[in-house]
């Protein structure tokens, strides 16, 4: 019932008899369930029969969805981009990183623009977020590595910036790190030493980061704060 409650919501609340019917479940069933998802704060229900469902809660109903078995191919196709990004950058925060979502900026003449950042002295971690749901080439990946680790030096590049206001720029020393988030697992962990990252590992990523910093590919700068 979780998928088609998710498949329903992308775009509107929806009423109990439209889920009781994608989900072929007895009315009995599908209340009972709903009350239960509404207990653990996943859902609002509303006595006229009205789900309505957060953002948020459609993050967390994701990844229990996920936890339950379900294909995370068939699961990435419930959330929309801005949903993935969102759960991106709410691992960050819970991680104590500063967050910027969709930072644009220009160097020198050219128009840059990175999905999220995460800034935790003295990391300042850049994620490119990817939606592919099938392995892909060696030579796409390359690409998207390389696209990304230009972004990254880019941004290091033109800081100290007045049009970004970002954490960093407080900091003495600080490593830019080029990363892709992709919602299902490739073949590649590491591509010319940029992580690839499935977005339900995300918080094992960031537990181990300490421990191989310096085997990534990253951009250092030393800001001048006398």
């Amino acid at each position: 019932m979780i998928f088609s409650l998710l498949k329903l919501t992308q775009k509107s609340p929806i009423l109990t008899i439209h889920l009781k019917n994608d989900a072929k479940l007895p009315t009995e069933t599908v209340l009972t369930l709903l009350k239960k998802l509404q207990s653990d704060g996943l859902l609002s229900l509303t006595p006229d029969g009205l789900v309505q469902v957060s953002t948020n809660d459609r993050i967390k109903l994701t990844i229990k969805l996920v936890l339950l078995g379900a294909d995370i191919q068939q699961v990435s196709n419930l959330l929309c981009w801005q949903e993935f990004e969102e759960i991106t950058a709410m691992s960050l925060h819970n991680n104590n990183f500063v967050v910027y979502k969709n930072v644009r900026f220009k160097n020198p003449n050219r128009k840059w623009e990175i999905d999220v950042i995460g800034c935790k002295h003295p990391l300042v971690i850049c994620i490119d977020c990817k939606r592919w749901s099938h392995s892909i080439s060696t030579s796409t990946l390359n690409k998207i590595a390389t696209a990304q680790a230009d972004r990254t030096n880019a941004l290091a590049e033109t800081l100290p910036n007045p049009k970004l206001q970002l954490e960093c720029v407080k900091w003495k020393n600080v490593q830019f790190i080029p990363t892709i988030i992709s919602l299902v697992p490739s073949s590649f962990k590491f591509y010319n030493n940029i992580p690839i990252v499935p977005i339900l590992q995300i918080q094992d990523f960031l537990n181990q980061l300490p421990a191989y910093i310096y085997q990534l590919k990253s951009f250092s700068k030393t800001f001048d704060h006398l």
